[in-house]
């Protein structure tokens, strides 16, 4: 399993999302600080659950870096996160 499959299993389990999309942008780091080869450093994900209502930005960004606390703490060197309620995906 890739870590792009590994993080997009773990947050489907644990936010039960209306939207994910999780994006493997290591290709345009390569030369940068925390780039391996073979990439799958460098993640943006786009979520959208109900999860997050109530939730300000940093408590969402924290549900998340805790859900995938293994990968940014091995693999996953940088991980860009917007986190929406299904309310704010639709404005």
């Amino acid at each position: 399993m890739t870590v792009k499959d590994n993080i997009t299993q773990k947050l489907s389990e644990a936010f039960a999302p209306t939207k994910l999309d999780v994006t493997d942008e290591s290709h345009l780091h390569a030369g940068h600080a925390g780039h391996r080869p073979g990439g799958e450093t460098h993640f943006r994900v786009y979520i959208v659950s109900p999860s997050f209502e109530g939730k300000s930005r940093i408590d969402r960004h924290r549900m998340i870096n805790s859900t995938l606390a293994a990968e940014l703490a091995d693999r996953v060197h940088a991980l860009a996160i917007k986190a929406h309620t299904p309310g704010e995906a639709d404005a």
